[in-house]
């Protein structure tokens, strides 16, 4: 209790009612395989690779890649990963995080260098040759982007300061602002124009202010201007003039004919706070979908502190002539087909299994599923590259394995593409959970990276269901509710179902826990099925697994305040209410079974679920019993003839 050391008046701010329990989000879903760029781990790359949140398609694209096939070293495959995020977007997915998988063609354990796109160059200033380079931020086919920088001026800044010892001054600029200085006669000098390309080096200085006077010196090319103690411009004598500029560096990185970013007015020194070398930086660029960064070795700096080499590093870079510099990077590549699971003979992030941080180092991150582990708010997964990669079974259990050791989420699983009804039940007999559902066929979409030519049927590609199935599971939990199976519910995007399945077909599949795609004349394509692949009748369909999986997880976040408070009645009579009052919520919204609250759930945390032995060891426990509602499978109508005159019974 409060202590009171001298006589007042106190006032205090008490609750009076329990704490309420927060329902988690269910729709978030987690996708883990194969993309043409974007984060992921490498030798020397960037230190925050962790899944990225993405919301639209279109963001997908910015950080991951396009649709556009994945060039392996055996040749093109299907960008599945690309294709199911843009089919989760279609079909109503709204939050994805995507940890990206990548295997490269080095041999190299922690994923070599060799992957990522790059280019070097260099320049020599006095003894001392200075070298960059440019590297794509990741690995990839995508990072062989062209590059084009350049220097630009603003406009004349040049002014005479009241203290006319210190020549002329540049209006604007800081420690570290680069300017050009131009000096002639007054009728045939004109004053430079925004943006106008820089001609010579030797027109560039740094500039420097004093901390105290305010003072600017300029520096150029690793020497003070003028005599010691006076490093000034000089004002212009009668029939001259002198125009400072600013300088800044504009940087254009081309990915494609539709996507160019610009990064302008830079500074190009590194004691500039607008330096192109802290923009575009390796680790925390200021645009978190930088492309490529730029990096350098052995930079030589004089004093004063921060006012280097900068104008001579901007000037190299744009290639030492009156044209912008211009470079491609090379190399990129998109490696090779991944793993189903870690071994120790595998990189650290060829596999879709992937490893966990490593506690004892932090630069070592979780990759693969395993980076989707640290995400708590994930509550679906699906690895769409996982039904063609070498050993599919292996892949699918490798996912199952994920869902169940989080607990809090179930794994949406593809079986491989063009199987026979046979063949797909062979698949499924391989597994046996409650935190999986397959779903079959797969699905034909027309082929976004290809024309139609006139005369010839557009082409298509095949695409594991997982995408756009996942994507209704978030669309079905934000109209209706996660207790909502997610079934009889339209599939948008496709062209047709790789393989046709008619009731006849289905009755030999439901029966077995593989949710059939179909076909309905006049209703389109549907899912028709909401099974899990459990052989548990208590956990036979999808929507109770996730229900519960909702409720377990709400109420573990709900009640963490309870941890360390003391054990006794007064806690138990807390938690009772606080778990009533979310499942009385639940009940009223349809969720649950029962005319009554009392026949739909029932909590109990007393003397009656817990042992002194309990008490003394710690543990509070508390029981709770739900009725679930489980969905309408079998919708059943007996129908019979009756008289006129007879009696219905």
């Amino acid at each position: 209790m409060p202590e009171y050391l001298a006589p007042g008046v106190f006032i205090e701010e008490v609750s009076f009612r329990s704490k309420s329990i927060e329902g988690v989000p269910t729709s978030v879903t987690g996708f883990a395989g194969m993309t043409r760029f974007g984060p992921v781990a490498y030798s020397n790359g960037p230190l925050s690779t962790d899944p990225v949140l993405i919301t639209s398609y279109s963001e997908f694209e910015h950080t991951y890649g396009g649709l556009e096939p994945l060039v392996l070293d055996t040749g093109n495959r299907v960008n599945f990963m690309a294709q199911a995020a843009r089919a989760f977007f279609l079909n109503g997915g709204q939050l994805l995080y995507v940890s990206r998988c990548f295997n490269p063609l080095s041999t190299d354990t922690a994923l070599g260098v060799a992957s990522a796109p790059s280019t070097a160059l260099s320049f020599t200033q006095g003894a001392t040759t200075y070298n960059f380079v440019w590297s794509a931020r990741w690995p990839g086919s995508f990072g062989n982007v062209l590059l084009q920088f350049s220097l630009n001026r603003t406009q004349n800044v040049a002014f005479t300061p009241a203290t006319a010892s210190w020549g002329l001054q540049a209006r604007g600029a800081v420690t570290g602002t680069l300017v050009e200085v131009t000096t002639g006669p007054s009728a045939a000098t004109t004053a430079p124009k925004n943006d106008d390309p820089v001609a010579s080096a030797n027109s560039l200085y740094t500039v420097y202010v004093d901390p105290i006077t305010g003072q600017q010196s300029f520096f150029q090319n690793g020497n003070w201007v003028g005599s010691a103690g006076n490093h000034t411009i000089p004002v212009p004598g009668a029939g001259n003039v002198t125009f400072i500029t600013i300088v800044t560096t504009n940087v254009s990185i081309t990915v494609s004919s539709e996507r160019a970013d610009v990064y302008s007015r830079m500074g190009g020194d590194p004691a500039d706070p607008n330096y192109f070398g802290k923009i575009l930086d390796r680790d925390n660029p200021q645009d978190d979908n930088l492309v490529a960064y730029l990096h350098y070795q052995n930079l030589g700096t004089t004093p004063p502190p921060g006012a280097g080499s900068g104008n001579q590093i901007v000037f190299a870079l744009r290639g030492n002539s009156a044209t912008s510099g211009i470079y491609r990077l090379a190399g990129g590549n998109d490696g090779t087909l991944i793993t189903e699971d870690y071994s120790s003979s595998n990189p650290r992030s060829s596999s879709l299994q992937g490893i966990a941080a490593d506690p004892d180092d932090p630069m070592l991150k979780a990759t693969g599923l395993e980076a989707l582990g640290e995400v708590d708010d994930v509550a679906i997964v699906a690895a769409p590259d996982a039904g063609t990669l070498a050993v599919p079974t292996e892949a699918a259990n490798v996912l199952i394995a994920h869902a169940e050791k989080y607990r809090y989420r179930i794994a949406v699983v593809d079986p491989p593409p063009t199987q026979s009804i046979n063949q797909v039940r062979s698949f499924r007999a391989n597994f046996d959970t409650k935190y999986g559902a397959l779903y079959y066929p797969w699905i034909d979409v027309l082929d976004p990276n290809v024309r139609p030519t006139q005369g010839f049927p557009p082409p298509v590609i095949g695409l594991p269901p997982s995408g756009f199935v996942t994507g209704i599971y978030a669309r079905t939990d934000v109209t209706r509710g996660v207790f909502k199976a997610p079934a009889n519910e339209e599939i948008l995007g496709l062209s047709k179902f790789e393989l046709n399945v008619n009731k006849a077909r289905d009755e030999i599949l439901n029966p077995e826990g593989i949710n059939a795609l179909r076909f309905f004349p006049g209703r389109g394509s549907r899912v028709w099925g909401a099974r899990t692949m459990s052989s548990d009748s208590e956990w036979k369909y999808v929507n109770v697994r996730r229900l519960f999986i909702y409720i377990e997880h709400s109420i573990d976040k709900g009640t963490q305040y309870a941890v360390f408070e003391p054990n006794n009645e007064r806690l138990w009579a807390n938690i009772r209410r606080s778990v009533e009052d979310f499942l009385l919520t639940l009940w009223q919204q349809g969720a649950l079974l029962g005319d009554k609250p009392e026949q739909a759930y029932f909590v109990r945390c007393d003397r009656t679920t817990m042992t002194q032995n309990d008490l003394d060891n710690g543990r509070m426990i508390c029981l709770v019993g739900v009725a679930p509602t489980t969905p309408a499978e079998f919708v059943i109508f007996r129908i019979g003839q009756f008289t006129a005159d007879a009696t219905q019974s």
